[in-house]
């Protein structure tokens, strides 16, 4: 029996068509990318589609993998590139916004499951323990997607007194999160604050 828990292995039985290690494959790497995927797109299923072309992808083009190379981080790649490729499609990508993108494949790709499932966790958590007023504020402008002034019209409230619920958010989360937690509060939430404002 053929150990496809091998990486040659399981490329060399990839390139000579065998659907076994195909299915092998899917089922060991579905879930795990579904949940960075989502991390990138916070829409399952967005990310389930992306996942689903990158694995239609690699059948496709199974003559091309390098037994060389690790299929993981292949796989970890592929689904950052096709979350470029479909991003891109919507809107223009601001160097910082890669610069954060970049930095979260490398960090999801080098944990596990349960690991990466824990820095989107920690992010939420934070949150929801923002004082009362500011989370109001800093939910309806990062998960909502509203602008300034329509937060403002919202509550009543002056577009000042929204920046500067924003901003404390802002401060409040980088103190308590660490580096690998940032990138993950910017990719989960409205991409229109670059860090350096806040």
């Amino acid at each position: 029996m053929m150990d496809f828990k091998d990486n040659k292995v399981l490329i060399k039985c990839l390139q000579q068509n065998n659907k076994k290690a195909f299915s092998f494959l899917v089922d060991s790497y579905h879930h795990r990318l579904c949940v960075y995927a989502n991390s990138l797109v916070n829409n399952s299923m967005l990310a389930d589609d992306i996942v689903q072309n990158v694995f239609i992808n690699v059948w496709e083009k199974r003559n091309m993998l390098n037994p060389g190379h690790s299929l993981k981080s292949f796989l970890y790649k592929s689904v950052y590139n096709e979350f470029i490729d479909q991003y891109r499609k919507s809107q223009s990508l601001l160097r910082i916004e890669k610069k954060y993108i970049e930095h979260l494949n490398t960090i999801v790709a080098g944990e596990d499951e349960e690991s990466t499932k824990k820095l989107i966790s920690d992010v939420k958590n934070m949150m929801e323990d923002l004082p009362p007023k500011c989370k109001q504020v800093f939910m309806l402008s990062k998960k909502e997607g509203l602008t300034n002034i329509e937060i403002s019209e919202h509550l009543e409230i002056s577009v000042k007194a929204v920046e500067a619920q924003i901003t404390r958010g802002f401060k409040i989360l980088r103190k308590k999160l660490s580096d690998k937690v940032k990138p993950v509060l910017f990719i989960l939430f409205n991409r229109r604050y670059i860090e350096k404002k806040y």
